[in-house]
């Protein structure tokens, strides 16, 4: 048991059923509603004393100006020495940097004034590449707002396996086709190779100034203009904007032009708004901090390894995968900010799917299986469809459903196979509708509760090192050939190869 978890593990285990019958007004005590959206965590064993015990860790953690810190626009990432400006991005930060953001948001959008106007020709298709954040946060924006714009096709592209490239190219035509490249360095391989062929595609097709077509989002710009894209035509972004939490930036220049201007600008204040609740809010009722004491409970006190999160709103089927790099590529570290190895778990596995498809795959596991998974459900007051309204009810209904039982089980001592364990967690997160205020201010509660764990866990949240080792590999069998591998790895390459 490490020191830093000691007042929560020593605390008592007490079921949720128990939880509730202790206190009538759980449900208050432990949620929150914020405009767009309600937040409720009374079925997850966090109490008083729980919130307490890890209000006390964020005192000597030093939460509080980790905070400070962060919208100030100082140093978060050691390791790098950079700031972390996704705040900035949506007005939220030092004044320098926010003014910076808002400049490169003004040439993004005269950029999309000019596309609507014709000045690239008529436009039809979007054909936005990247990877990681480059693509999971515009895919996310253009799934969850983008279905009833009318504006745009759009394609997003992050599979270097050629067949996701080949069924775009099967559906869109060349010739009104706009393509936007995303890549922080601007060197990605699996980006610019797609890139390459999406050239090769359209110069095939005798486009006219096929390199006309390209927009570069980048914070290396010169690398773009190496590659041969028009300064014109370059969106930057700030290097202390990490790629999982660029969205705000350039990054989201092909969500700006398919949703409008309008939307884009809207998502921008609803992720402000949470900004200023994470940054102004005590802990109490910050639900940036509830959301990560909930997801430190588990890891620390319960040992759950994993989290699962289940979109009852089809708009929202992409959130899953979204934060699976939010949360796993920043927090998934085994050393603390200072270097020293870690000797309690870091962050929990982030998995899970959409309602009510999941219902009938993997909740047997959750209902009654020997794994305590916590749960997080989210789903909209308002449905995305104008159908008969018996489709968003029997949607919602199990969506609440599900939490009951996972909290309240079922006996059945007679048939221990119908019987349910219960005392099982969810937190559910309601949202008024899916749109772009709410769809913002949900993805930076997500950001700020990443931000909280990694805080209290003592680790740095902002750099990324283990997804270099297996590129640094890929780029040595190119280079050197396969002599220096294992025998299994020397094998797999010849028979892939041979």
């Amino acid at each position: 048991m490490s020191d830093r978890w000691a007042a929560l593990e020593a605390l008592p285990d007490t079921s949720l059923v128990d939880l509730f019958a202790n206190d009538a007004e759980r449900v208050g005590h432990f949620g929150a509603v914020l405009p767009g959206l309600q937040f409720d965590f009374s079925k997850t064993h966090l109490t008083g004393e729980a919130l307490a015990a890890l209000a006390a860790l964020a005192d000597t953690a030093g939460l509080d100006a980790a905070r400070k810190r962060l919208f100030a626009g100082e140093i978060v990432n050691p390791t790098e020495g950079r700031a972390a400006t996704h705040s900035a991005e949506r007005g939220e930060g030092d004044a320098e940097t926010v003014h910076v953001s808002r400049m490169l948001h003004d040439r993004m959008r005269a950029l999309i004034d000019a596309i609507e106007m014709g000045a690239l020709g008529e436009i039809r298709h979007i054909l936005h590449i990247g990877i990681g954040g480059s693509a999971l946060g515009p895919d996310l924006l253009v799934d969850a707002l983008g279905r009833d714009a009318g504006r745009y096709e759009v394609a997003i592209v992050s599979n270097v396996d050629g067949s996701a490239l080949a069924d775009v190219f099967s559906r869109f035509d060349p010739h009104y086709t706009l393509v936007s490249v995303a890549s922080k360095s601007f060197t990605t391989t699996e980006t610019l190779i797609n890139a390459h062929s999406t050239l090769d595609w359209l110069e095939q097709a005798a486009v006219e100034d096929p390199l006309g077509r390209f927009v570069a989002l980048t914070a290396n710009p010169e690398k773009a203009v190496e590659w041969g894209i028009d300064e014109t035509r370059i969106l930057p972004f700030a290097e202390s904007v990490g790629g999982r939490y660029s969205l705000w930036s350039s990054i989201g220049f092909p969500a700006a032009l398919a949703l409008g201007w309008e939307a884009f600008d809207a998502l921008l204040e609803g992720a402000a708004q949470m900004d200023r609740h994470f940054r102004l809010t005590d802990w109490r009722e910050n639900v940036c901090f509830l959301g990560a004491a909930v997801d430190l409970y588990y890891t620390q006190k319960r040992r759950c390894e994993t989290r699962a999160v289940f979109a009852y709103d089809e708009r929202l089927r992409l959130l899953p995968s979204y934060l699976q790099q939010l949360e796993m590529e920043s927090n998934g570290k085994s050393v603390t900010a200072d270097g020293n190895p870690l000797n309690y778990p870091s962050a929990a596995i982030t998995w899970g799917g959409i309602g009510t498809d999941a219902q009938h795959a993997v909740f047997q596991l959750l209902h009654q299986g020997t794994h305590l998974v916590p749960v997080e459900f989210l789903a909209s007051k308002t449905p995305g469809s104008d159908l008969d309204p018996v489709h968003h009810r029997t949607l919602l209904i199990n969506c609440f459903a599900q939490g009951a039982a996972l909290m309240t089980g079922k006996a059945n001592p007679g048939d221990p196979a119908r019987a349910y364990p219960g005392d099982r967690p969810s937190t559910t997160i309601l949202l008024d509708d899916v749109d772009p205020r709410s769809v913002g201010a949900l993805i930076a509660f997500y950001e700020h509760r990443t931000f909280v764990n990694a805080v209290l866990l003592g680790i740095n949240p902002f750099d990324q090192f283990g997804v270099e080792l297996g590129k640094e590999i890929a780029r040595s069998i190119e280079s050197e050939g396969t002599d220096s591998f294992d025998p299994s790895t020397q094998a797999l390459i010849v028979a892939a190869f041979d």
